[in-house]
């Protein structure tokens, strides 16, 4: 039975009449559903109420590839012609090949809504100058986001990635209050002005806006980027196939809230069971998306592989969450489960001892790796005794992580930076 925590009560009867309405006529626009739903012996009858979204299969992004792999160029399941489709946009490939995620007219809008309601969420309004530091081509989080700051009335400075120096420029002379960028370029800019023997802080950020990966709710990860920028942080969360953010922060709350609204449903199961899990503090699990009123790629019960925990209530009851990371990227160390983003903010809290970049060394491909973990840390300012260092580190996987360590200290720099996600893990060489 699936537990609707994170759709607002007073939205759960418009929710359930326009998810009726979306799964009668599903089968009819998109093969791709006639054939699930008619394999798993399921029709648009068995939904009667939120609690029997359950009843219904999956959809998995190996799913989506193979039906755009079989009927170019967006599918099977895209639930409309192209001549409907005003844009398309791509996934960015992190586990495989990049998928492309159509939009008409309707379901951009229903994006301009749900990303705009997450910004001011996190603290944007229409004072805000923002520098948007994130991709403007087929990234879902560069336009659609555009779009959602636009519509709040801040105003933009669309730099794009790969734009340092004009970046610089625009915080120099454009009275910038705010940053919008992956955590890990928020990271490398302020990296980048101190090669230049410049301080973030002069700039005067008063906010940091981040996603696009794990980072932003590492608390050590955070903490480095605040005091770099001397400004708060808050993070969305979202996922190219379904909605650039579904999920804000807002300042000061420990946790993203749902921001979905209307437009899409959102359960929390158990990555290897795929039971539903009741979103109550403490809980972990993996989030799945169904779209609600979507015209293309309409997805129904769509596994994101983010791995979420809940950290408490908002002052409504919904339910906040921080993502741990994604279930493709975790590591099996004998059984015990290791996000390489944990190892990361571990090797944070060492600074300036260390810089706080890394990279975990597979010998052979994951999930399952043979202890001891390999990681590359870099050394930072204030390390002395490299040794000694490489011992702590160990040390501190071992006591937090429950996995045996093997830290290979590297010169700053070393590892590479950047302007859009980290990789966190490389095969060895």
């Amino acid at each position: 039975m699936v537990t609707p925590s994170f759709t607002a009560p007073e939205d759960r009867e418009t929710v359930t009449e326009l998810l009726r309405a979306q799964l009668e006529g599903l089968p009819a626009r998109s093969p791709f559903y006639a054939d699930l739903f008619g394999t798993h012996g399921v029709s648009a009858a068995a939904f009667t109420s939120l609690h029997d979204l359950g009843k219904f299969p999956f959809t998995t992004k190996q799913m989506l590839r193979d039906s755009q792999a079989a009927a170019p160029p967006l599918g099977h399941h895209a639930g409309v012609d192209m001549t409907e489709v005003i844009r398309v946009h791509a996934s960015t490939g992190t586990t495989g090949r990049p998928s492309w995620v159509g939009v008409t007219r309707r379901d951009a809008a229903a994006w301009t809504d749900m990303v705009a309601r997450a910004f001011r969420t996190m603290g944007a309004t229409r004072e805000d100058v923002v520098l948007h530091a994130a991709g403007l081509t087929l990234f879902v989080g560069g336009l659609p986001i555009r779009d959602a700051l636009e519509r709040i009335g801040a105003t933009l400075v669309p730099i794009g990635t790969g734009a340092s120096e004009k970046a610089v420029l625009a915080l120099e002379t454009l009275g910038v209050t705010a940053l919008h960028s992956t955590p890990s370029y928020a990271r490398y800019l302020a990296e980048h002005l101190r090669a230049h023997g410049r301080d973030p802080r002069e700039f005067g950020l008063r906010k940091v806006f981040v996603g696009g990966e794990p980072g932003g709710g590492e608390p050590a990860f955070r903490a480095h980027v605040e005091q770099e920028w001397g400004a708060p942080v808050t993070e969305g969360l979202g996922n190219a196939d379904m909605a650039p953010v579904l999920f804000g922060e807002a300042p000061g709350s420990g946790g993203m809230r749902f921001t979905g609204g209307r437009h899409v449903l959102v359960e929390l199961v158990d990555p290897d069971s795929g039971e539903p899990v009741d979103a109550e503090p403490g809980a972990t699990g993996e989030l799945v998306y169904t779209s609600v009123d979507r015209e293309c790629c309409p997805l129904v019960r769509f596994r994101t592989r983010d791995r979420v925990v809940v950290t408490g209530l908002s002052g409504s009851g919904a339910p906040l969450i921080r993502c741990v990371g994604r279930t493709d990227d975790m590591l099996i160390v004998l059984g015990v489960n290791v996000f390489p983003s944990a190892v990361r903010d571990l090797v944070q809290t060492l600074h300036p001892r260390t810089t706080g970049a890394v990279q975990i060394v597979l010998p052979r491909p994951g999930p399952r790796v043979e202890p001891p973990l390999l990681v590359e840390a870099e050394w930072g300012e204030d390390a002395s005794d490299h040794e000694q260092l490489g011992r702590d580190i160990e040390a501190l996987v071992r006591s937090r992580l429950s996995v045996r360590a093997a830290v290979t200290l590297v010169p700053p720099g070393s590892i590479e930076r950047s302007q859009m996600k980290s990789r966190l893990t490389r095969p060895a060489t």
